[in-house]
């Protein structure tokens, strides 16, 4: 069948039975994707629908400049809260955070080891040795200063086993 219109577009010699078959099945494929299109307006409708349930577009933009509000509190706060770390970690050096303590008995008579060498020592070793002697005549107690882990004044051996207790030696 010769068709003055497919004639002048250079298919002439095709039959107009395939020409439509290749439209139906085009239009079939359209259809499809059509119906797959509506059922996706479709949800994406009930989600929208609520999502908006009791709110209206002003309460809607109220909320997100509340979030965005709570969010530079949350984020102000942090960095403070970074600060105050920061603050404490460098107080914390100098406080004493290294303890030995070693009892013994003074004269080897009193019995009960009341005497004692207590070392407290900051994160540098810096501190002090305390030092208790409990003898039959009184107790008396002195102090030697702790510069880097060592001391100027001669230890005892009590008082070198605390700091080495301190030190973790």
């Amino acid at each position: 069948m010769n068709n003055s219109f497919l004639s002048s577009l250079g298919l002439g010699g095709l039959d107009i039975g395939i020409i439509l078959i290749v439209m139906a099945v085009i239009i079939l494929i359209l259809f499809i994707l059509l119906v797959v299109n509506i059922c996706s307006v479709s949800k994406l409708k009930k989600k929208y629908t609520i999502f908006m349930t009791g709110n209206t577009a002003k309460s809607l933009e109220n909320e997100i400049v509340g979030l965005f509000e709570d969010n530079k509190f949350i984020k102000a706060s942090i960095e403070k809260n970074k600060r105050d770390i920061g603050m404490l970690f460098k107080n914390m050096e100098s406080t004493f955070q290294k303890i030995g303590i070693i009892k013994y008995d003074a004269f080897n008579q009193m019995g009960g080891q009341l005497s004692f060498s207590l070392v407290l020592l900051d994160k540098n070793n810096n501190g002090f040795v305390l030092n208790s002697v409990h003898g039959a005549e009184g107790c008396y107690t002195y102090t030697k200063e702790i510069k880097d882990g060592t001391s100027e004044i001669s230890l005892g051996e009590e008082e070198k086993q605390a700091l080495d207790m301190a030190m973790g030696i």
